[in-house]
Protein backbone atom coordinates (compact mmCIF):
# COMPACT_ATOMS: atom_id res chain seq x y z
CA UNK A 1 0.00 0.00 0.00
CA UNK A 2 3.10 2.27 0.83
CA UNK A 3 4.75 1.26 -2.34
CA UNK A 4 1.33 2.84 -4.43
CA UNK A 5 1.51 5.71 -2.08
CA UNK A 6 4.75 6.42 -3.00
CA UNK A 7 4.11 5.78 -7.30
CA UNK A 8 0.83 8.29 -6.59
CA UNK A 9 3.45 11.08 -5.07
CA UNK A 10 6.02 10.59 -7.94
CA UNK A 11 3.59 10.72 -10.79
CA UNK A 12 2.31 13.98 -9.65
CA UNK A 13 5.94 15.52 -9.61
CA UNK A 14 6.35 18.68 -12.00
CA UNK A 15 8.47 16.47 -14.24
CA UNK A 16 6.41 13.36 -14.26
CA UNK A 17 3.34 15.44 -14.75
CA UNK A 18 3.94 18.06 -17.48
CA UNK A 19 4.52 15.55 -19.80
CA UNK A 20 1.98 13.23 -19.48
CA UNK A 21 -0.49 17.04 -19.61
CA UNK A 22 1.26 17.66 -22.62
CA UNK A 23 0.65 14.56 -24.23
CA UNK A 24 -3.02 14.53 -23.43
CA UNK A 25 -3.05 18.48 -24.90
CA UNK A 26 -1.68 17.23 -28.05
CA UNK A 27 -3.71 14.25 -28.00
CA UNK A 28 -7.09 16.39 -28.21
CA UNK A 29 -5.81 18.76 -30.09
CA UNK A 30 -5.40 16.29 -33.07
CA UNK A 31 -8.80 14.91 -32.78
CA UNK A 32 -10.34 18.40 -32.71
CA UNK A 33 -8.56 19.07 -35.64
CA UNK A 34 -9.44 16.06 -37.67
CA UNK A 35 -13.17 16.52 -36.49
CA UNK A 36 -13.36 20.20 -37.55
CA UNK A 37 -12.03 19.25 -40.81
CA UNK A 38 -14.04 16.62 -41.53
CA UNK A 39 -17.07 19.00 -40.50
CA UNK A 40 -16.02 21.56 -43.04
CA UNK A 41 -15.54 19.51 -45.41
CA UNK A 42 -18.70 17.60 -45.33
CA UNK A 43 -20.62 21.45 -44.88
CA UNK A 44 -19.06 22.32 -48.32
CA UNK A 45 -20.58 19.08 -50.14
CA UNK A 46 -23.72 19.88 -48.06
CA UNK A 47 -23.29 15.92 -46.90
CA UNK A 48 -25.64 15.71 -43.24
CA UNK A 49 -24.45 13.87 -40.17
CA UNK A 50 -25.99 11.35 -38.10
CA UNK A 51 -26.99 8.18 -38.46
CA UNK A 52 -30.71 8.42 -39.29
CA UNK A 53 -29.65 6.55 -42.23
CA UNK A 54 -29.82 3.69 -40.83
CA UNK A 55 -33.47 3.67 -40.90
CA UNK A 56 -33.83 4.72 -44.94
CA UNK A 57 -33.95 1.21 -47.47
CA UNK A 58 -31.00 -0.11 -48.67
CA UNK A 59 -31.65 -0.74 -52.17
CA UNK A 60 -29.75 -3.75 -52.53
CA UNK A 61 -29.76 -7.55 -52.29
CA UNK A 62 -27.21 -9.39 -50.34
CA UNK A 63 -26.51 -13.32 -51.75
CA UNK A 64 -26.20 -14.71 -48.51
CA UNK A 65 -28.01 -13.98 -45.42
CA UNK A 66 -29.52 -15.32 -41.48
CA UNK A 67 -31.90 -13.09 -41.30
CA UNK A 68 -34.68 -12.58 -43.76
CA UNK A 69 -33.32 -9.42 -46.24
CA UNK A 70 -34.26 -7.55 -49.19
CA UNK A 71 -33.69 -4.90 -51.05
CA UNK A 72 -36.55 -2.96 -49.09
CA UNK A 73 -34.37 -3.60 -46.00
CA UNK A 74 -33.00 -0.58 -44.30
CA UNK A 75 -28.91 -0.02 -44.04
CA UNK A 76 -29.59 -1.18 -39.75
CA UNK A 77 -30.83 -4.44 -41.14
CA UNK A 78 -28.14 -4.60 -43.74
CA UNK A 79 -25.82 -3.89 -40.77
CA UNK A 80 -26.98 -6.73 -38.79
CA UNK A 81 -26.36 -9.11 -41.73
CA UNK A 82 -22.95 -8.46 -42.42
CA UNK A 83 -22.60 -8.79 -38.21
CA UNK A 84 -23.68 -12.16 -38.05
CA UNK A 85 -22.51 -13.35 -41.45
CA UNK A 86 -19.28 -11.96 -40.33
CA UNK A 87 -19.61 -13.45 -36.40
CA UNK A 88 -20.86 -17.03 -38.44
CA UNK A 89 -17.21 -17.35 -40.30
CA UNK A 90 -14.96 -16.14 -37.45
CA UNK A 91 -17.41 -19.15 -35.16
CA UNK A 92 -16.82 -21.80 -37.33
CA UNK A 93 -13.07 -20.82 -38.32
CA UNK A 94 -12.02 -20.07 -34.67
CA UNK A 95 -13.86 -24.09 -33.85
CA UNK A 96 -11.74 -25.55 -36.84
CA UNK A 97 -9.15 -24.02 -36.75
CA UNK A 98 -9.01 -24.82 -32.69
CA UNK A 99 -9.28 -29.09 -33.49
CA UNK A 100 -6.86 -28.87 -36.76
CA UNK A 101 -4.28 -26.69 -34.78
CA UNK A 102 -4.17 -29.05 -31.88
CA UNK A 103 -4.18 -32.20 -34.02
CA UNK A 104 -1.14 -30.72 -35.94
CA UNK A 105 0.58 -29.50 -32.84
CA UNK A 106 0.45 -32.47 -30.85
CA UNK A 107 1.24 -34.26 -34.33
CA UNK A 108 4.60 -32.22 -34.88
CA UNK A 109 6.06 -34.54 -31.39
CA UNK A 110 5.07 -37.26 -32.70
CA UNK A 111 7.61 -40.62 -32.67
CA UNK A 112 5.81 -41.71 -35.77
CA UNK A 113 8.31 -39.69 -38.74
CA UNK A 114 5.93 -39.40 -41.79
CA UNK A 115 3.01 -37.86 -39.48
CA UNK A 116 5.96 -35.51 -38.08
CA UNK A 117 6.85 -34.81 -41.34
CA UNK A 118 3.83 -33.96 -42.26
CA UNK A 119 2.57 -31.68 -39.41
CA UNK A 120 6.14 -29.69 -40.12
CA UNK A 121 5.12 -28.89 -43.64
CA UNK A 122 1.61 -28.16 -42.96
CA UNK A 123 2.96 -25.49 -40.43
CA UNK A 124 5.78 -23.87 -42.85
CA UNK A 125 3.75 -24.33 -45.79
CA UNK A 126 0.24 -22.31 -44.76
CA UNK A 127 1.64 -19.88 -42.09
CA UNK A 128 4.19 -18.85 -44.35
CA UNK A 129 1.46 -18.00 -47.89
CA UNK A 130 -0.56 -14.54 -47.64
CA UNK A 131 -3.62 -15.66 -46.19
CA UNK A 132 -5.27 -13.54 -49.30
CA UNK A 133 -3.93 -15.78 -51.64
CA UNK A 134 -5.08 -19.14 -50.13
CA UNK A 135 -8.53 -17.62 -49.85
CA UNK A 136 -8.11 -17.21 -54.07
CA UNK A 137 -6.76 -20.61 -54.62
CA UNK A 138 -9.59 -22.32 -52.30
CA UNK A 139 -12.58 -20.45 -54.49
CA UNK A 140 -11.43 -19.54 -57.82
CA UNK A 141 -9.25 -22.92 -58.30
CA UNK A 142 -10.97 -25.12 -56.12
CA UNK A 143 -14.41 -24.28 -55.70
CA UNK A 144 -15.06 -22.50 -59.16
CA UNK A 145 -13.82 -25.41 -61.02
CA UNK A 146 -17.00 -27.36 -59.75
CA UNK A 147 -19.65 -28.70 -62.25
CA UNK A 148 -22.62 -26.66 -63.31
CA UNK A 149 -25.88 -27.20 -61.49
CA UNK A 150 -27.18 -29.75 -63.72
CA UNK A 151 -23.74 -32.00 -63.47
CA UNK A 152 -23.74 -32.11 -59.87
CA UNK A 153 -21.63 -34.46 -57.95
CA UNK A 154 -24.82 -36.08 -55.37
CA UNK A 155 -24.00 -37.81 -52.22
CA UNK A 156 -26.79 -40.00 -50.64
CA UNK A 157 -29.70 -37.98 -53.42
CA UNK A 158 -29.47 -35.62 -50.61
CA UNK A 159 -26.09 -33.82 -50.71
CA UNK A 160 -25.30 -31.67 -53.95
CA UNK A 161 -21.84 -30.21 -54.82
CA UNK A 162 -22.00 -27.74 -57.89
CA UNK A 163 -20.51 -24.10 -58.71
CA UNK A 164 -23.44 -22.56 -56.73
CA UNK A 165 -22.12 -23.97 -53.69
CA UNK A 166 -23.24 -26.90 -51.52
CA UNK A 167 -26.54 -27.67 -51.04
CA UNK A 168 -27.74 -30.16 -48.14
CA UNK A 169 -31.19 -31.18 -46.76
CA UNK A 170 -33.03 -28.76 -44.14
CA UNK A 171 -35.08 -29.97 -40.89
CA UNK A 172 -38.46 -28.38 -40.18
CA UNK A 173 -39.27 -28.81 -36.25
CA UNK A 174 -42.61 -28.62 -35.03
CA UNK A 175 -42.53 -27.91 -31.18
CA UNK A 176 -38.87 -27.56 -31.69
CA UNK A 177 -38.46 -25.62 -27.85
CA UNK A 178 -38.84 -29.53 -26.49
CA UNK A 179 -36.04 -30.42 -28.40
CA UNK A 180 -34.50 -27.45 -27.32
CA UNK A 181 -34.70 -27.90 -23.59
CA UNK A 182 -33.28 -31.29 -23.53
CA UNK A 183 -30.16 -29.99 -25.51
CA UNK A 184 -29.36 -27.48 -22.73
CA UNK A 185 -30.23 -29.96 -19.76
CA UNK A 186 -27.70 -32.16 -21.53
CA UNK A 187 -24.74 -29.96 -21.68
CA UNK A 188 -25.62 -28.75 -17.90
CA UNK A 189 -25.77 -32.35 -17.02
CA UNK A 190 -22.38 -33.00 -18.80
CA UNK A 191 -20.61 -30.17 -17.29
CA UNK A 192 -21.12 -31.12 -14.24
CA UNK A 193 -20.67 -35.25 -15.24
CA UNK A 194 -17.32 -33.61 -16.19
CA UNK A 195 -16.85 -31.56 -13.18
CA UNK A 196 -17.54 -34.59 -10.66
CA UNK A 197 -15.40 -36.45 -12.77
CA UNK A 198 -12.39 -34.27 -12.57
CA UNK A 199 -12.54 -33.93 -8.60
CA UNK A 200 -13.45 -37.69 -8.08
CA UNK A 201 -9.73 -38.07 -10.38
CA UNK A 202 -7.73 -35.46 -8.74
CA UNK A 203 -9.22 -36.79 -5.02
CA UNK A 204 -9.61 -41.01 -5.93
CA UNK A 205 -7.26 -41.44 -8.70
CA UNK A 206 -10.75 -42.65 -10.15
CA UNK A 207 -11.04 -42.02 -13.52
CA UNK A 208 -14.89 -42.20 -15.54
CA UNK A 209 -15.42 -42.59 -19.34
CA UNK A 210 -16.80 -38.96 -19.54
CA UNK A 211 -16.22 -39.04 -23.49
CA UNK A 212 -19.08 -41.97 -23.50
CA UNK A 213 -21.37 -41.33 -21.50
CA UNK A 214 -20.89 -37.67 -22.78
CA UNK A 215 -22.09 -38.97 -25.95
CA UNK A 216 -25.27 -41.19 -24.79
CA UNK A 217 -26.28 -37.38 -22.79
CA UNK A 218 -26.21 -35.86 -25.48
CA UNK A 219 -28.42 -38.20 -27.90
CA UNK A 220 -30.48 -39.59 -25.78
CA UNK A 221 -31.71 -36.32 -23.22
CA UNK A 222 -32.40 -34.33 -26.40
CA UNK A 223 -35.09 -37.38 -27.77
CA UNK A 224 -36.84 -38.11 -24.71
CA UNK A 225 -38.13 -34.52 -24.44
CA UNK A 226 -38.32 -34.48 -27.73
CA UNK A 227 -41.29 -37.52 -26.90
CA UNK A 228 -42.65 -35.94 -23.91
CA UNK A 229 -43.10 -32.86 -25.93
CA UNK A 230 -44.47 -34.24 -29.36
CA UNK A 231 -41.68 -32.59 -31.15
CA UNK A 232 -42.05 -33.82 -35.19
CA UNK A 233 -39.89 -32.90 -38.10
CA UNK A 234 -40.14 -33.04 -41.99
CA UNK A 235 -36.90 -32.85 -43.93
CA UNK A 236 -36.88 -30.60 -46.80
CA UNK A 237 -34.77 -31.93 -49.78
CA UNK A 238 -32.85 -29.89 -52.07
CA UNK A 239 -34.79 -30.15 -55.73
CA UNK A 240 -33.41 -29.36 -59.25
CA UNK A 241 -36.07 -27.22 -60.73
CA UNK A 242 -35.92 -25.68 -64.10
CA UNK A 243 -36.98 -22.45 -64.47
CA UNK A 244 -36.79 -20.24 -67.49
CA UNK A 245 -34.62 -22.89 -69.16
CA UNK A 246 -32.09 -22.34 -65.68
CA UNK A 247 -31.76 -25.21 -63.70
CA UNK A 248 -31.49 -24.15 -60.34
CA UNK A 249 -31.82 -26.09 -56.85
CA UNK A 250 -35.07 -24.86 -54.91
CA UNK A 251 -35.31 -25.56 -50.99
CA UNK A 252 -33.26 -27.17 -48.51
CA UNK A 253 -29.95 -25.07 -46.98
CA UNK A 254 -27.07 -23.69 -49.82
CA UNK A 255 -23.86 -23.00 -48.59
CA UNK A 256 -22.39 -20.14 -51.02
CA UNK A 257 -18.88 -20.92 -52.10
CA UNK A 258 -18.20 -17.48 -50.87
CA UNK A 259 -18.51 -18.86 -47.04
CA UNK A 260 -16.79 -22.18 -47.92
CA UNK A 261 -13.76 -20.26 -48.99
CA UNK A 262 -13.33 -17.98 -46.02
CA UNK A 263 -14.47 -20.49 -43.68
CA UNK A 264 -11.17 -22.83 -44.81
CA UNK A 265 -8.96 -20.79 -45.50
CA UNK A 266 -9.21 -18.94 -42.01
CA UNK A 267 -9.30 -22.28 -40.26
CA UNK A 268 -6.25 -24.08 -42.21
CA UNK A 269 -4.24 -20.49 -42.51
CA UNK A 270 -4.93 -20.00 -38.48
CA UNK A 271 -4.67 -23.53 -37.17
CA UNK A 272 -0.75 -23.31 -38.35
CA UNK A 273 0.04 -20.81 -35.77
CA UNK A 274 -1.93 -22.61 -33.29
CA UNK A 275 -0.36 -26.14 -33.90
CA UNK A 276 2.88 -23.75 -33.27
CA UNK A 277 1.43 -23.11 -30.11
CA UNK A 278 0.02 -25.96 -29.08
CA UNK A 279 3.86 -27.43 -29.72
CA UNK A 280 5.46 -24.58 -27.29
CA UNK A 281 3.24 -25.40 -24.27
CA UNK A 282 3.79 -29.40 -24.43
CA UNK A 283 7.42 -28.25 -25.17
CA UNK A 284 7.46 -25.65 -21.52
CA UNK A 285 6.16 -29.20 -19.37
CA UNK A 286 9.07 -30.23 -17.76
CA UNK A 287 10.43 -33.74 -18.68
CA UNK A 288 10.08 -34.53 -14.99
CA UNK A 289 6.09 -34.26 -15.40
CA UNK A 290 5.90 -36.88 -18.23
CA UNK A 291 8.25 -39.39 -16.46
CA UNK A 292 6.08 -39.50 -13.61
CA UNK A 293 3.00 -40.33 -15.20
CA UNK A 294 4.62 -43.32 -16.69
CA UNK A 295 6.42 -44.48 -13.62
CA UNK A 296 1.88 -44.40 -12.30
CA UNK A 297 1.22 -46.47 -15.30
CA UNK A 298 0.02 -44.07 -17.71
CA UNK A 299 0.04 -44.82 -21.47
CA UNK A 300 0.60 -41.86 -23.81
CA UNK A 301 -2.81 -40.38 -24.34
CA UNK A 302 -3.84 -40.23 -20.76
CA UNK A 303 -0.67 -38.93 -20.07
CA UNK A 304 -1.32 -36.66 -22.42
CA UNK A 305 -4.97 -35.84 -21.74
CA UNK A 306 -4.75 -35.72 -17.56
CA UNK A 307 -1.29 -34.63 -17.03
CA UNK A 308 0.41 -32.54 -19.72
CA UNK A 309 -2.20 -30.51 -21.82
CA UNK A 310 -3.98 -29.32 -18.46
CA UNK A 311 -0.57 -27.86 -17.63
CA UNK A 312 0.10 -26.59 -21.44
CA UNK A 313 -3.05 -24.59 -21.92
CA UNK A 314 -1.47 -21.96 -19.82
CA UNK A 315 1.09 -21.45 -22.00
CA UNK A 316 -1.10 -22.20 -24.90
CA UNK A 317 -3.78 -19.66 -24.38
CA UNK A 318 -2.24 -16.37 -24.17
CA UNK A 319 -0.96 -16.57 -27.65
CA UNK A 320 -3.94 -18.80 -29.11
CA UNK A 321 -5.82 -15.59 -27.99
CA UNK A 322 -4.27 -13.62 -30.47
CA UNK A 323 -4.95 -16.08 -33.19
CA UNK A 324 -8.54 -15.99 -32.38
CA UNK A 325 -8.75 -12.24 -32.40
CA UNK A 326 -6.37 -12.50 -35.87
CA UNK A 327 -8.94 -15.18 -37.43
CA UNK A 328 -11.82 -12.59 -36.51
CA UNK A 329 -10.18 -9.42 -37.72
CA UNK A 330 -9.11 -11.55 -40.91
CA UNK A 331 -12.84 -12.43 -41.48
CA UNK A 332 -13.05 -8.73 -43.64
CA UNK A 333 -10.90 -10.11 -46.11
CA UNK A 334 -14.17 -11.52 -47.34
CA UNK A 335 -14.55 -8.17 -49.95
CA UNK A 336 -12.16 -10.29 -52.13
CA UNK A 337 -14.02 -13.21 -53.03
CA UNK A 338 -17.57 -10.94 -52.16
CA UNK A 339 -18.45 -12.79 -48.85
CA UNK A 340 -21.25 -10.09 -47.56
CA UNK A 341 -19.52 -9.62 -44.29
CA UNK A 342 -19.81 -6.47 -41.97
CA UNK A 343 -16.85 -4.51 -43.91
CA UNK A 344 -18.00 -5.73 -47.79
CA UNK A 345 -21.76 -5.09 -46.90
CA UNK A 346 -21.43 -2.23 -44.41
CA UNK A 347 -18.48 0.04 -44.95
CA UNK A 348 -18.25 -1.22 -48.79
CA UNK A 349 -22.12 -1.37 -50.43
CA UNK A 350 -23.83 1.18 -47.66
CA UNK A 351 -20.68 3.69 -47.50
CA UNK A 352 -20.38 3.89 -51.36
CA UNK A 353 -24.25 4.47 -51.80
CA UNK A 354 -25.01 7.01 -48.24
CA UNK A 355 -21.57 8.70 -48.39
CA UNK A 356 -21.53 8.36 -44.42
CA UNK A 357 -18.37 7.32 -44.13
CA UNK A 358 -17.11 8.90 -40.70
CA UNK A 359 -20.48 7.01 -39.25
CA UNK A 360 -20.13 4.09 -41.14
CA UNK A 361 -16.32 3.65 -40.26
CA UNK A 362 -17.21 4.59 -36.73
CA UNK A 363 -19.77 2.00 -36.64
CA UNK A 364 -17.51 -0.87 -38.14
CA UNK A 365 -14.35 0.21 -36.08
CA UNK A 366 -16.10 -0.22 -32.74
CA UNK A 367 -18.13 -3.58 -34.12
CA UNK A 368 -14.84 -4.92 -34.62
CA UNK A 369 -13.22 -3.70 -31.21
CA UNK A 370 -16.51 -4.99 -29.08
CA UNK A 371 -15.97 -8.42 -30.91
CA UNK A 372 -11.92 -8.39 -30.02
CA UNK A 373 -12.86 -7.33 -26.14
CA UNK A 374 -15.23 -9.90 -25.50
CA UNK A 375 -13.12 -12.53 -27.27
CA UNK A 376 -10.19 -11.56 -25.05
CA UNK A 377 -12.52 -11.09 -21.77
CA UNK A 378 -13.66 -14.93 -22.29
CA UNK A 379 -9.95 -16.31 -22.81
CA UNK A 380 -8.85 -14.14 -20.18
CA UNK A 381 -11.48 -15.24 -17.55
CA UNK A 382 -10.56 -18.89 -18.77
CA UNK A 383 -6.69 -18.69 -18.62
CA UNK A 384 -7.22 -17.29 -14.68
CA UNK A 385 -9.19 -19.44 -14.01
CA UNK A 386 -6.37 -22.67 -15.05
CA UNK A 387 -3.79 -20.17 -13.74
CA UNK A 388 -1.92 -22.25 -10.59
CA UNK A 389 -2.64 -20.05 -7.48
CA UNK A 390 0.36 -19.34 -5.51
CA UNK A 391 -0.56 -19.83 -1.34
Amino acid sequence: MLGIKNQILKNLQPRYLIPQVLLIIIFVGIIYYFTNNAGINMKARNISSGFDFLNTNSGFDVQFSLIPYSGSSSYGTAYIVGLLNTLLVAFVGIIFATIIGFIIGISRLSSNWLLNKFAAVYVELFRNLPLILQIFFWYFAVLRALPETKDSITFFNAVFINLQGIYIPKFIFKNFHFFAYGFVIALITIFLLWYFSKKLFYEKGIPLPVFKYSVFIILVLPVIFSFIGGTTYLVEYPILKKNYGISNFVGGIKLVPEFIALALSLSIYTAAFIAENVRAGILAISKGQKEAAKSLGFNNSQSLKLIIIPQALRVIIPPTTNQYLNLTKNSSLAAAIGYPDLTGVFAGTSLSQTGKAIEIIFIVMMTYLTISLLISLILNWYNKKIALVEK
